[in-house]
């Protein structure tokens, strides 16, 4: 019973690898998108863009300020 569960794990193990992805022999990268020029390469399409992994916001706090108060934080009733 183990043993189909580990080849199973094994196998699985597998699927993740990214590293040198390439269309299969006479096969065709997808169409371009709507509107592109020219259709992207996969390194293109591998790498995630600012929408799909957003900045990180590294602004600083340059004064203390005392915040305002919340009308609508009232206690449970």
């Amino acid at each position: 019973m183990t043993r189909p569960v580990l080849l199973a794990a094994l196998l699985l193990a597998g699927c993740g690898a990214a590293d040198g992805l390439q269309p299969p022999p006479g096969g065709k990268l997808p169409v371009a998108p709507v509107g592109a020029r020219a259709t992207p390469t996969p390194a293109q399409l591998l790498t995630p863009t600012t929408q799909q992994r957003p900045l990180r916001n590294d602004e600083l706090l340059r004064r203390s300020e005392e915040r305002r108060s919340d009308d609508f934080n009232l206690p449970p009733q």
